[in-house]
């Protein structure tokens, strides 16, 4: 028993692991052994039997550690093309119609302020086989208040085959107040062909409400003359697209960037094992259909859209002057500049001030005067500062809230530092 824990114990300093069945052999056919025969020629005539095996999981280890070995630093951290590019071809295609919503609550369009409405109620109520003219074929008076006009727009989807259901934005194009629990009419929907490609009709969700009193004041919440109609749509016409025969796929940018249309390019070249994807401009690449991949097109873009590429950026400054927002890329850098940012106050007070006549005095009346109290802060406290060179963006911010000021001055500072040529990056104003 000692020599087989023995036997177990010089195994595990030789890094074998203990359970395994070679340590369990070599340890119990210790007390069997012939005479002559030693422990290490037992070892080793066990080990020759788990040689094979363990050649075949170091190697096996030694190509998993060596792939991860070449991958970049920021593999993981990259953006799968499907999420910074688009394939040509596959796009939305946008739909708009003209209809009628029937059903309001007394909120509909007043008929002499909206002569569309009225005329279009007419004709439907003509095409349903409702005659609503007098003998001199006038039209007679008409004047509901549950029928409003309204613009339907929808988008078509890719591949969009006949059947299939579309969501539809309802919005109202005369004076009706509210679209609350309305139906829209079938309505043709028109691409910009010209040619309709669905068809809709459903209850109008508008997710809002108006409430008055009688004194006149109301309280609205959200926009009652703009509505969804969830699968409000049904497609009637497909689009003649086919991609599985294609010899060549277009892969567009979301962001045009020549770095990022190279790196796209050679990332696809070296999953495809060949030059078939090369950029053709910033915003577009172009891959050429493998003869592996031929009468698979979509095959090949589900493995394409798959591949990761680390997208590269402009530095920029966006700046929006209503809101007070600036936003900066990781890029954006300020070369070293002393900034000195003064602050002009102009204070007026008026106060006024009752002016009385002496005494019995027959000829003065009391006047009110107004006194105007002036204060000008020119901020004299204020002195250069000086911004250095930084090399991050965290650092680039902590030199600018160093200056302390507000976001609304510091958008005229970058303006300032831009014309100076130490902005090291483009600045977009909204």
């Amino acid at each position: 028993m000692g020599v087989r824990l023995l036997v177990v114990n010089t195994l595990y300093l030789a890094g074998w692991p203990v359970g395994t069945s070679f340590a369990k052999k070599v340890a119990k056919d210790h007390d069997r052994m012939p005479q002559g025969e030693t422990i290490m020629t037992r070892i080793d005539v066990a080990a020759a039997s788990f040689a094979a095996p363990l050649r075949a999981f170091l190697l096996a280890a030694s190509l998993v550690a060596a792939t991860i070995g070449l991958m970049p630093a920021d593999a993981f951290g990259a953006s799968r093309i499907k999420d910074i590019a688009d394939f040509e071809g596959v796009r939305d295609n946008m739909l708009v119609g003209y209809g009628l919503v029937v059903g309001l609550n007394g909120t509909g369009d007043s008929l002499t302020n909206a002569p569309f409405t009225k005329e279009s109620l007419v004709g439907m109520l003509e095409r349903l086989g409702v005659n609503i003219r007098d003998k001199t074929g006038a039209i007679t008076s008409v004047s509901p208040k549950n029928v409003a006009a309204v613009m339907v727009t929808a988008m078509l989807p890719p591949f969009a085959r006949q059947g299939t259901r579309i969501d539809t934005n309802v919005s109202a194009m005369g004076d009706a107040k509210d679209l609350r629990g309305g139906t829209l009419l079938v309505t043709p929907l028109i691409g910009a062909d010209g040619e309709v490609y669905a068809v809709g009709q459903g209850q109008v969700a508008t997710g809002s409400f108006t409430a008055s009193g009688a004194s006149g004041s109301s309280v609205t919440k959200g926009v009652p003359t703009a509505g969804r109609i969830a699968n409000g749509a049904i497609v009637e016409r497909e689009l003649p697209f086919e991609m599985a025969h294609l010899e060549a796929v277009k892969v567009s940018l979301r962001n045009p960037d020549f770095t990022t249309s190279r790196r796209i390019a050679q990332a696809v070249n070296s999953f495809l094992g060949g030059d078939m994807a090369r950029p053709i401009d910033p915003g577009t690449v172009q891959i050429v259909v493998p003869p592996t991949y031929r009468d698979n097109v979509v095959g090949l873009l589900t493995d394409v859209e798959q591949l990761r590429v680390e997208p590269d950026q402009m530095a920029r400054v966006v700046i929006d002057e209503v809101s007070g927002t600036i936003v900066m890329g990781e890029n954006v850098r300020i070369s070293t500049v002393a900034i000195a940012q003064g602050q002009l106050t102009i204070r007026i007070t008026e106060t006024p001030q009752v002016s009385q006549p002496s005494p019995f005095s027959t000829t003065g009346t009391t006047e009110t005067v107004q006194r105007s109290d002036i204060q000008v802060d020119e901020g004299a406290g204020n002195k250069l500062a000086v911004v250095q060179h930084r090399v991050t963006l965290q650092e680039l911010v902590e030199g600018l809230n160093s200056l302390g000021i507000g976001p609304r001055d510091l958008i005229t500072i970058l303006q300032a530092i831009k014309a100076a040529g130490a902005l090291q990056a483009d600045l977009e104003v909204l």
